[in-house]
């Protein structure tokens, strides 16, 4: 996939660069040319690598080796201010703009220009800025406070603060992720005009309509490495999907068949305005049931709203032909609804706390004897859980946070199976743990299946999903785009579905 060489030296070039964070190698092998003149896509899974090279370009993190050239010069910005005063400008999805300042002190903050008496010349500040808008073709009235603004706007804000400063490069990080379409459509606009006085842009995208109108150049990352590197004009759809999920699913996932029983968990017609919209789905007893997508595409939000701890407006949520009451965690719990939530350090473990405690927290009710709660009766709770699940820990009196993330996930599950559920809802089951217990987690899902337990798993693994559900659901801006069955799931229908918002099965399977 490798294109020809360029005629020209690169504004920015990234060669074999690696960067780790303790024993986890987020980038393994990052490259990236960008020609000036030129907007340049950067593509790829989830946990693909692309922030790692954002951030190591615009200065948050330093690269552990590799070569990193700006403007044909070897570069190691050691801060995100000397990357912007090299002439690096990042866009993020969501800006961060001080929200009671004016649109034109954002613009300027910290070089602000200075008139007579060495005072902050004001009315040059809003020539500059209107100048600035009248130059992208966009109406912001700049003496307006930021706070309020659109996120769009607020985009518009951050080009025009890179545009005064000169920037040569403009990094978009999912820019049109929470964008209308006319809002995007505006964006492009200004993104080509930029390219057209010749800097170099580059655009991060889940969305390949978007790629293909707006880009010239796509490089590929899967895995924390380099894939490649293509005109768009000489690549397909197609070409890219294979690219970013070529990959094989192996023994990682040790799933066994399990008897398929009675529906246990009903969603019909779940709505919540601006997150997801009309999801309708069911999980049986004995089925892993895995919701796939990208990142912002609703799957932990509606995992969240099923278990009741986000709201929702409209739909309805049953377990074994039963009601839940919505926004009720409790409710759901007594129901037989377990939920092992995204962020485990955060919201799923006391960290301070020991293994036991964290264990027995959730049926601390049922431990509790004259209104009293002993140590025994936590260790009498936790120890048949924690050694099913094999947390390798000496004593149960062990603090959470002395733990690997490994176990400290193991910790969290038996907290959950603790209750005897009836549905497990997981969320990233696996994420920052090392391959051993990777396949250990596996493993457990497809005994507990065979049980005749119902899971219900939200994974941004394509690999892990393919591997270990029954069935996938794949949900694209808020909405089912597709559901497929084990045997016709495949990375390139399931990323179709993920980044195109094909509409029905049958869309896919064409």
């Amino acid at each position: 996939m490798a294109g020809p060489a360029p005629a020209t030296t690169p504004v920015l070039e990234l060669q074999d660069v690696r960067k780790s964070f303790g024993s986890v190698a987020a980038l393994r092998s990052g490259s990236l040319a960008v020609q000036a003149g030129s907007i340049h896509a950067l593509i790829g899974e989830n946990g693909a690598g692309k922030s790692t090279l954002v951030k190591i370009v615009a200065g948050v993190h330093r690269r552990d080796s590799g070569t990193f050239r700006f403007q044909g010069e070897d570069v190691d910005f050691g801060s995100t201010a000397s990357s912007k005063a090299a002439g690096i400008a990042v866009i993020y999805q969501e800006p961060t703009l001080f929200p009671d300042l004016s649109v034109t002190e954002n613009i300027f903050m910290g070089r602000q220009p200075l008139g007579a008496g060495r005072r902050i010349d004001r009315a040059r500040m809003h020539e500059e800025a209107l100048s600035l808008f009248e130059r992208l073709g966009v109406q912001i009235d700049p003496r307006r406070p930021a706070r309020g603004l659109s996120i769009a706007d607020q985009q518009v804000i951050e080009i025009a603060k890179a545009i005064s400063l000169d920037a040569s490069l403009l990094i978009m990080d999912e820019p049109t992720a929470a964008l209308s379409g006319v809002e995007v459509e505006r964006l492009f606009t200004i993104a080509r005009s930029l390219r057209d006085e010749g800097r170099g842009l580059v655009f991060i995208s889940h969305r390949f309509d978007e790629v293909f109108a707006l880009c010239d150049t796509v490089t590929v990352m899967r895995d924390g490495e380099y894939v490649g590197t293509n005109a768009i004009a000489e690549t397909t759809n197609d070409e890219l999907v294979a690219l970013m999920v070529g990959r094989e699913v192996a023994e990682l996932f040790p799933k066994t068949p399990a008897p398929l029983g009675d529906v246990v968990l009903d969603v019909q017609g779940l709505s919540s305005a601006g997150t997801f919209h009309d999801v309708t789905f069911q999980v049986r007893a004995g089925e892993i049931v895995g919701l796939a997508g990208l990142v912002g595409a609703g799957r932990s939000e509606i995992a969240r709203a099923v278990f009741g701890v986000d709201k929702y407006d409209a739909g309805t949520v049953t377990m074994n032909g039963k009601p839940v009451p919505a926004n009720r965690p409790r409710a759901a719990i007594g129901s037989g609804i377990a939920f092992v939530a995204e962020d485990r350090r955060k919201q799923g473990l006391v960290v301070e706390e020991s293994v036991a405690r964290n264990v027995a927290s959730v049926i601390r009710r049922r431990l509790t004897k004259g209104g009293l709660l002993t140590s025994g009766a936590e260790n009498k709770a936790a120890g048949p859980w924690a050694s099913k699940l094999e947390v390798k820990t000496n004593a149960l009196d062990m603090a959470a946070s002395t733990m690997s993330g490994g176990n400290q996930q193991k910790v969290v599950i038996a907290k959950w199976l603790a209750t005897n559920p009836k549905l497990l809802i997981i969320d990233e089951p696996t994420r920052g743990i090392d391959i051993g217990t990777k396949s250990e987690v596996h493993r457990l899902l497809s005994e507990l299946a065979g049980q005749g337990m119902a899971i219900l798993m939200i994974s941004s693994e394509l690999p892990e999903v393919l591997g270990m559900a029954d069935r996938v659901l794949v949900v694209c801006e808020g909405q089912i785009t597709a559901e497929l069955d084990r045997a016709e799931a495949t990375p390139e229908k399931v990323m179709h579905a993920a980044t195109r918002g094909a509409s029905t099965t049958e869309e896919i399977k064409a």
